[in-house]
């Protein structure tokens, strides 16, 4: 027995299916799954440079004969959706489990997306476990009905469910033996001839999961009180179970394609029917679909996470018993001291340049006081938005200089193929990517462009400069965040020229540098006049005391928070922060 998060539970579910290949790319929730599988001894688990280059390796993996699995958060699989459709009518000769993290209440997401209507679209079955055991478990169950039905199956966790722990029963590996990979170009090669007669394939195949469904013991019913029906799953099923534990309980760990037969017994066993679910009324809408008469949430309650006391508030059953919050101040989220992207932004808002920006935890400079970012929509989507901004700036006779800014991994994830369109249709955009030498947002994850694989092994690193001229950007530089005037300069150059230009702004992570001997930051009081310019920074090692002429803040430095970057003794205009031992 052991204590696992659903994360750690899923990487164990995988080791004990015996799955020889994971891929993934790190986003909050499903990060920590494929960090925890490269702990295991025999499964080659690696960080892929987006999440269709992670399904489309696993894919290639269970097609030659050894169970596989990808990884992702919710938004990760609209990358990977263009070959999850497909692969839903192929099928491989092993196994293969796609991970799909969604993120109600969007704790660290772009949008609040339900993933249970991608089973349905692509027609693939979908579980979704409910604790930890169950993550653990379903990911067996998983692959036993990716081999039988020759199917992808999609397994769905929520935040709670991924990050929440609880206590997990542990089995041994079972023996997966490689299957032999047979040429089959009707079936693997999805030319429109070929592609007509599998769709076939696939609602046969869908009917067939449907009769499984009903028989499941994925799918079970607690008896209770008949005055009360509640059909639930996933995390919603334990906040019903809280709520009311004397009511009749259909959980589904089969959510897709739905369990028809044993929901129309339920329904005709109790006497009102209700449905609790997180975000889209999915499980309501096919339910009601089936001409059954079912209660759903109210449309409020699509918005944002579940929670025990919600749900009872809408069953009229208990609340849960909870511990009060301690009364904690706020703390606006904000870079990290001595994070070199502060400086980067601090030139762009003096050169008032219109930002359009990425994912990343840089987007943080939309927030005061940096307020320096003008777009964010997804992966690799900055330079897109600068290149259309510039040409309409140019027909709109509109002056200010634009850039697109986006992270090292984020410009190895999605970012190359935009400067390759900007070169090739004879733009000048300048792109900054902001080379910290990791994925910092998710947890300093490796990536190709850090020489580092998944397990810290060293490895072939991509040259990023090369890369950028490779794809036809001649004027490429190398900029040091930390060197304000000299960032300036090269900022202006680049933006000044007319034509594709990119400016590498490389620093590591502070949180990589963390155990490096520092000095940090000391203000001299007589020579500070307050201005605030210092603060305009962000950093969180600089505080403000009401202490200056009329009240104005003096800067006051927290030296155990202070990295020692220098960016604020170098922005102050009156020498009165330095840097050097007190």
């Amino acid at each position: 027995m052991r204590f696992l998060s659903g994360n750690e539970a899923i990487a164990r579910g995988a080791y004990e299916a015996g799955v020889k290949l994971a891929a993934a790319y790190p986003g909050t929730p499903s990060t920590e799954i494929l960090e925890a599988l490269a702990t295991y001894d025999g499964i080659h688990a690696q960080w892929s440079p987006n999440e269709k280059v992670a399904l489309d390796v696993a894919f290639g993996a269970a097609l030659g004969g050894v169970r596989a699995m990808a990884a992702m958060k919710h938004v990760g699989l609209n990358v990977a959706a263009d070959s999850l459709f497909t692969i839903s009518y192929t099928g491989s000769t092993a196994g293969l489990v796609v991970i799909s993290a969604d993120d109600p209440a969007m704790h660290s997401s772009q949008n609040e997306q339900d993933n249970r209507h991608y089973a349905r679209a692509a027609k693939v079955p979908m579980l979704e476990p409910a604790d930890s055991q169950e993550a653990k478990d379903f990911v067996l169950e998983a692959f036993r009905i990716s081999e039988e039905f020759d199917t992808p199956v999609l397994l769905r966790t929520t935040t709670r469910i991924s990050h929440g722990k609880s206590v997990v029963r542990l089995g041994k590996p079972v023996s997966a033996a490689p299957r032999h990979f047979e040429r089959d170009t009707r079936k693997y090669v999805m030319i429109p001839g070929h592609a007509r007669p599998r769709h076939v394939v696939v609602e046969e195949r869908l009917e067939r999961l449907r009769e499984f469904s009903n028989r499941s013991p994925l799918n079970r019913v607690e008896m209770g009180d008949p005055s009360i029906g509640i059909i639930a799953a996933g995390v919603a099923y334990q906040y019903a179970r809280d709520a009311r534990p004397d009511a009749w309980l259909l959980r589904l760990g089969m959510s897709y394609p739905l369990p028809d037969e044993l929901i129309r017994d339920f329904a005709s066993r109790v006497k009102r029917l209700y449905v609790i679910e997180e975000l889209d009324p999915f499980l309501e809408t096919e339910i009601a679909a089936m001409g059954i008469k079912v209660r759903g949430k109210p449309p409020a309650m699509q918005l944002g996470e579940l929670d025990a006391g919600a749900v009872a508030a809408a069953l009229g059953g208990r609340s849960p018993r909870t511990q009060p919050v301690a009364d904690l101040p706020g703390r606006p989220p904000v870079l990290c001291p001595g994070c070199p992207h502060s400086g980067v932004f601090h030139v762009l808002r003096k050169l008032k340049a219109v930002v359009a920006g990425d994912i990343g935890c840089y987007t943080l400079s939309v927030l005061p006081p940096l307020e320096c970012m003008d777009t964010c929509v997804c992966m690799g989507a900055s330079v897109g938005h600068a290149s259309g901004l510039e040409r309409a700036f140019a027909v709109a006779g509109d002056e200010r200089p634009v850039v697109a800014a986006l992270g090292d991994s984020t410009f190895v994830h999605a970012g190359i193929t935009p400067l390759i369109d900007v070169v090739y249709n004879q733009g000048c955009t300048t792109v900054i990517i902001l080379d910290n030498r990791t994925t910092a947002m998710t947890g300093r994850q490796n990536h190709p462009a850090t020489g580092r694989t998944a397990r810290g092994e060293e490895t072939h690193e991509l040259d990023l400069e090369a890369l950028c001229r490779a794809c036809g950007v001649d004027d490429v530089a190398v900029a040091d965040p930390y060197d304000l005037g000299a960032l300036e300069q090269t900022l202006k150059r680049a933006i000044s020229a007319r034509h594709p230009s990119v400016v590498i702004t490389r620093r590591e992570c502070v949180l990589l540098t963390r155990g490096a001997r520092r000095i940090p930051a000391r203000v001299i009081e007589d020579a500070c006049v307050a201005c605030g310019l210092c603060l305009s920074l962000g950093c969180p090692a600089l505080g403000g005391t009401p202490t200056g002429p009329k009240g104005r803040l003096k800067p006051v430095v927290a030296v155990e928070l202070c990295a020692g970057c220098g960016l604020c003794a170098q922005i102050c205009r009156h020498e009165a922060i330095v840097m050097e031992r007190i």
